[in-house]
């Protein structure tokens, strides 16, 4: 017989013991799915390791899953091929008579990059690569600048194709083609905040974020012949969301027709070789490794307390201990992800906290795909929080060594706030979620 231990210290265990292991740096994969075998080894006996294998096979078969490799693999593609480089140049000089117009043409090219990879590491990395050297040698503020990359970066999360949606979707027993349809007008929202936000500095300031000299800028027809290159990659994004929108195919089906079509964008920009592929592969596969090893890690860990009685703990604890109204209990829910976030990778936090939060959710006759988009809009705040926020260290990693991580850090604080906003916009006027996937679907 195992030991026998009451709900509240196994609570403070469990998570307690997870908290330090992953403050000294260990990876999140390999601890939740340690610490799980140690406390089910612990409080059972050598058989109730069968939960193992009875959590993470029905993960292991299924369908939905099987889009986040063709998904991190068409993002992988078009990258190798430079065409995420092209496209800032695109947008660049497009927007770049207008003051701040780099920094907007930053955020309105990660939109689009968002909408083509579905991966924050890709777009914060690609776009400090690319467009702060651009902007530092125009004189932009570095702050204004390393702001606008990390927070353009982020929309990857929520935007379509997100890869955190499906394995929201299949965790919460959701439509991934009605979360993608959600959280297209925050992720639109979000994105115009943040470059109203930028313009609205650099109208009331000019040197945070100067115009291009004029002997920089291109013609009306200069700006045709540009935009024509763009119409592959374009063409290609609004290919694969529309047949998920339509319901014309699944969201699988719309990423393997994503992934022929960027080999075929890569052929027509003269980008496609067997390096490419090569290292698309690999990329993929390092990706795609280091995602389900969290997700078989994770789920282990929370099936544990859950058959403990973990999540009537949790639900007893907010909805009665508490003594709040249901809005209350939500608010508290934003408070308790926006606080993992700071400390927490997305995808452990989605697998420790939806199985017992989307229960109580519908419990309390709140309608589980807003709480989904709700829930996508709260883990872009997590890329952001000091001070474990990924896309701070993404850039730190491409930033010129001269940039100390503090400034890095209060880039992000002005962007975070403007997260809080959408946050609060989203919870608020639940129809900015819900009015799409309505009109398309015809219920919410």
């Amino acid at each position: 017989m195992g030991l026998e231990i009451s709900i509240e210290w196994l609570t403070l265990l469990m998570f307690g013991s997870l908290l330090v292991l992953l403050m000294s740096g260990l990876p999140l994969a390999f601890v939740t799915g340690g610490l799980a075998c140690v406390f089910l080894f612990l409080m059972g006996d050598i058989n109730t390791l069968h939960i193992i294998p009875s959590r993470i096979f029905p993960l292991m078969t299924d369908y939905q899953l099987s889009a986040i490799p063709l998904f991190i693999f068409m993002a992988a593609m078009l990258e190798r091929a430079g065409l995420i480089g092209e496209m800032f140049e695109v947008v660049y000089k497009l927007l770049g008579g207008v003051r701040g117009g780099l920094a907007s043409a930053t955020v309105v090219a990660s939109t689009i990059l968002a909408a083509m990879v579905g991966v924050i590491g890709a777009a914060v990395v690609t776009m400090g690569i690319i467009a702060l050297p651009s902007m530092l040698k125009r004189h932009y503020d570095p702050k204004l600048a390393m702001g606008a990359i990390m927070a353009g970066g982020t929309l990857g999360i929520l935007i379509p194709p997100s890869i955190l949606a499906i394995i929201y979707a299949v965790v919460a027993a959701q439509s991934v083609g009605e979360l993608y349809l959600g959280s297209v007008l925050p992720g639109l929202l979000l994105s115009g905040m943040y470059i109203g936000y930028v313009s609205l500095r650099c109208f009331i300031n000019p040197s945070l974020g100067p115009a291009l000299p004029v002997e920089e800028r291109v013609d009306f027809g200069e700006k045709l012949k540009l935009l024509r290159g763009m119409v592959a990659p374009i063409v290609l994004i609004v290919l694969v969301l529309g047949v998920i929108f339509a319901g014309v195919a699944t969201p699988v089906e719309a990423a393997g027709i994503g992934t022929f079509g960027a080999f075929v964008v890569a052929a027509l920009h003269d980008r496609l070789s067997w390096l490419t592929v090569r290292e698309a592969c690999i990329t993929t596969l390092k990706a795609t490794a280091m995602v389900m090893w969290i997700i078989f890690g994770a789920t282990v860990f929370v099936g544990l307390y859950v058959l403990e009685g973990g999540a009537d703990f949790v639900r007893d604890s907010l909805v009665e201990g508490l003594g709040l109204n249901r809005w209350g209990i939500l608010i508290l829910m934003q408070v308790i992800l926006i606080a993992l976030g700071m400390f927490l990778d997305w995808v452990g936090i989605l697998l420790l906290c939806v199985p017992i939060f989307v229960p109580i959710v519908r419990e309390l006759g709140f309608d589980p795909l807003w709480f989904g988009v709700v829930y996508l809009v709260n883990m872009q705040m997590s890329f952001l929080s000091p001070p474990f926020g990924y896309a701070l260290f993404y850039l730190r990693g491409v930033a010129p060594p001269e940039i100390p991580m503090s400034d890095i850090f209060r880039s992000a604080l002005p962007f975070l706030f403007i997260q809080f906003l959408g946050l609060a916009i989203c919870m608020v006027f639940p129809g900015v979620v819900t009015w799409l996937p309505r009109l398309v679907y015809g219920g919410g």
